[in-house]
């Protein structure tokens, strides 16, 4: 009898919703402002990851109020789009932060249309420093002329992501570009093309190799590549999917310098977590070293579909930020930053297992 009397009691309190669900506007806002309060000063950089695609919403204006908000915290001062340029390479801005953005250049990434570049300039109230776009080695690797030269005639540096994939699946190795290819010389003198026009262009480009190495969604990934194994290549005493990796980027950047293409600015480009979260997968085992790298750089993602679990801008970054600190003394963006809609779990942290 008690319990049922319990039961009524239960029944007949009033209901109380859950806590409301943290909003996207409201995600971008700690963003900005975690950018602005100086706990993390190596970052010199932000670019927005301005795109739709299957359940992700991540454009700035998926919503009225996460244009607002993107638009409020970009209007800062200390977020900027003059370049300073010294001897072809890019310098971080004596003060603030540079301004640019992925500005929805379609699902392949290279889509580049100087309608999508002001549409998306003209959304966030403020100019881009750089526009960034996918160079994918799809049936050929191809130096990106055209593009480049419309986003250098907007006035607005070129970013090359080079994408060494032959098609868009995830989750495996690419049947062409395998990095001991690479190294193997198989892709030279296609890559050496590339760099010749590179230099030709004669302005200051930026570029970085295998987006996103340490995680396994790319074929790049070490998992792909000899994984956690120490006998197949190499140095007995380091994982060989990292070492190829490295060895795969210094090896570009080498064919680079070679045919004169001292133009341009080399980033290395992480993801907050990556995956696995194994010791051999860690950053630091990809980095080709402070001879090749002029920027670090990493992507910074809220939840890209609702209901995944949250965490805000800043609380990710309070991981990934010691990570590249350890990496190198080197000026640090943030190369790609969005989160969809929201109607995600609360978490706390969890850092890499690393």
């Amino acid at each position: 009898m008690t319990s049922i009397l319990l039961m009524m009691l239960a029944l007949l309190q009033p209901f109380q919703a859950p806590p409301p669900e943290p909003a996207k506007a409201a995600w971008i806002e700690n963003a900005f402002s975690t950018l602005e309060s100086g706990r993390f000063p190596k970052i010199a950089a932000i670019a927005w990851w301005h795109e739709n695609f299957d359940r992700s919403a991540l454009r700035v204006d998926s919503s009225h109020a996460a244009l607002e908000a993107y638009r409020k915290g970009v209007a800062s001062a200390s977020f900027v789009t003059r370049l300073h340029i010294r001897q072809g390479k890019l310098l971080p801005p004596p003060e603030g932060i540079y301004h640019a953005a992925f500005p929805d250049l379609g699902g392949t990434e290279d889509q580049v249309d100087a309608r999508r570049i002001h549409a998306f300039e003209q959304l966030a109230g403020k100019p881009l420093a750089w526009v960034y776009f996918s160079n994918n080695w799809d049936g050929q690797i191809r130096f990106p002329i055209n593009e480049v030269a419309l986003i250098n005639n907007m006035g607005r540096l070129p970013f090359i992501r080079m994408m060494p994939r032959s098609g868009f699946d995830e989750g495996g190795p690419d049947p062409v570009y395998r990095l001991q290819r690479i190294i193997d010389g198989d892709f030279d003198r296609e890559l050496e093309q590339w760099a010749r026009d590179a230099a030709a262009t004669g302005i200051p480009l930026l570029v970085e190799f295998g987006t996103e190495m340490n995680g396994d969604w790319f074929p790049w990934n070490g998992r792909y590549n000899g994984g956690a194994e120490t006998g197949g290549y190499g140095d007995p005493e380091l994982a060989d999917g990292p070492e190829r990796f490295r060895d795969a980027y210094r090896h570009i950047i080498d064919i680079c310098d070679a045919q004169g293409a001292a133009n341009i600015t080399w980033f290395f480009h992480i993801d907050a977590y990556g995956a696995p979260q194994a010791d051999w997968n860690q950053p630091r085992n990809y980095y080709p070293g402070d001879e090749y790298i002029d920027w670090l750089g990493v992507s910074v993602y809220g939840p890209q579909e609702a209901g995944e679990d949250y965490q805000t801008f800043g609380e990710i970054l309070d991981d990934a930020y010691p990570v590249l600190r350890e990496l190198a003394d080197k000026p640090i963006a943030v190369l790609e930053f969005a989160v969809t809609e929201l109607g995600a779990r609360r978490r706390l942290p969890i850092a890499p297992n690393w």
